[in-house]
């Protein structure tokens, strides 16, 4: 099947097809013609690949889940320390994002959102420390 074909089934972008294919994560065959022939096993590499990065897995996390996926000689352990450490950085992540989420309330609680100029969200942006 073709690039346009395949974007199809797996719902990737064709862009986002050829990206994977220069950093190496899916080698399509390639026709006489030189354009690339997918297989179904490249579709299914791809869709493996979509669904882990809609799970927010980095592209090297994907690599190696992917050479995990093909070892059948894997430990699932090695398998779930990927996820944990992904899932580790997600919660770090949401962490952050609550801290930040408490600090703009703080401010926008704090600004009387009035005529007068003086405004407490400016002046902690302004001070460049976060505090």
């Amino acid at each position: 099947m073709n690039i346009s074909d395949v974007a199809k089934a797996t719902g990737l972008p064709v862009k986002t097809i050829r990206y994977y294919e220069d950093i190496d994560l899916i080698t399509p065959g390639r026709g006489e013609n030189g354009y690339r022939r997918f297989s179904v096993q490249d579709q299914h590499r791809l869709a493996f690949i979509g669904r882990a990065r809609s799970l927010g897995f980095s592209v090297e996390a994907c690599r190696s889940l992917l050479l995990l996926y093909n070892d059948r000689d894997r430990a699932s352990a090695d398998v779930k320390r990927i996820a944990r450490e992904h899932l580790a950085e997600i919660e770090r992540k949401r962490d952050e994002l609550t801290q930040m989420r408490d600090t703009l309330f703080q401010l926008i609680s704090a600004c009387a959102g009035n005529d007068r100029p003086d405004c407490p969200i400016l002046a902690d942006l302004a001070s460049g420390d976060g505090s």
